[in-house]
């Protein structure tokens, strides 16, 4: 199984375990907030972990899958504020701090499923 593979699988399972702590403080509008900041978390985060494991050891290509997948986490978590805020929808800071505490949560468990010694590329 490739590290891509074992990443998104473990990702899927931190932000589901995170949802369930989370599940009984908050009321319907912030769980669906919750659900929505892991539905745009996961795939952001797995995308960037899989171009990042594709750019292993080449130090160029892997400074700017790097910059480039920490620019795209970015530019989630403010266009999600934009929308929400725009649209004044109920449970938005739920959801904006689930989706930041996901994106964190996501990239302490990266180190786990990067190792230099491996010879997979995504």
């Amino acid at each position: 199984m490739s590290a891509s593979l074992r990443y998104g699988a473990a990702a899927v399972g931190v932000v589901a375990l995170l949802t369930l702590v989370l599940w009984p403080f908050l009321e319907p509008a912030g769980r669906k907030g919750v659900l929505i900041a892991a539905a745009v978390a996961l795939p952001v985060q797995v995308s960037a972990f899989s171009v990042l494991v594709h750019y292993r050891g080449r130090t160029n290509g892997f400074m700017a899958a790097w910059a480039g997948g920490m620019a795209i986490r970015a530019v989630a978590v403010a266009a999600v504020a934009f929308i929400v805020i725009r649209s004044q929808a109920e449970g938005a800071i739920p959801m904006l701090l689930a989706l930041a505490g996901f994106f964190f949560a996501l990239l302490l468990i990266e180190p786990l499923y990067f190792r230099a010694d491996s010879t997979e590329t995504a």
